[in-house]
């Protein structure tokens, strides 16, 4: 990869971890004031740019390797691509649905695996709360934005405390090594 492309790479991916990470923020009680708006700006936001980025890879991959459109398309997964400017699907209100104790669907009826998947997230499947993973996922994202805003304080006002500890850690891991006194 060349060198800019790289660093482009590189500044809209952490452009990208910074939206994700006040997407959390914002699912906590002490922010938790204005979150349909924030949160739905934010995860845009994330979407977005990574969606420039996708884009400036697919552009470089067809000017300067010849990667012919149909390898692009398969790449760039166009197939499951979807539109905000259609607004929820039917899917999203039967997972909805199955998250908040909706109305059941029958088995064979269409929504019945979106309704199944959202009852997974109600009921601690695949992210629970105890998950170790999404823990951490989250402690960095965290620790990191606070490291980058020099803002460690900002750790304590809103967050679950295990989640507050950790990301503590991933920011002192994330501090500039001092020059040793002589």
């Amino acid at each position: 990869m060349p060198e800019p492309l790289r660093q482009a790479t590189h500044q809209l991916v952490s452009e990208a971890v910074m939206n994700c990470q006040e997407v959390l923020r914002f699912t906590e009680p002490d922010v938790a004031h204005d979150w349909k708006r924030m949160s739905l700006y934010r995860a845009t936001d994330a979407a977005d740019t990574m969606n420039t980025l996708a884009l400036l890879l697919a552009a470089y991959c067809q000017q300067h390797t010849n990667t012919s459109m149909e390898t692009l398309a398969s790449y760039l997964q166009t197939r499951q691509q979807r539109s905000r400017a259609s607004g929820p699907r039917e899917s999203d209100r039967h997972e909805i649905a199955g998250m908040l104790g909706g109305p059941v669907p029958a088995d064979d009826a269409p929504g019945a695996r979106s309704y199944r998947c959202g009852q997974g997230y109600a009921e601690g499947g695949l992210m629970s709360e105890s998950d170790e993973q999404r823990l951490f996922t989250e402690a960095c994202l965290h620790g990191l934005r606070a490291r980058l805003c020099d803002d460690i304080d900002s750790l304590d006002g809103y967050l679950p405390p295990r989640v507050a500890e950790l990301a503590r850690k991933v920011a002192a891991v994330l501090e500039e090594p001092q020059p040793a006194a002589v």
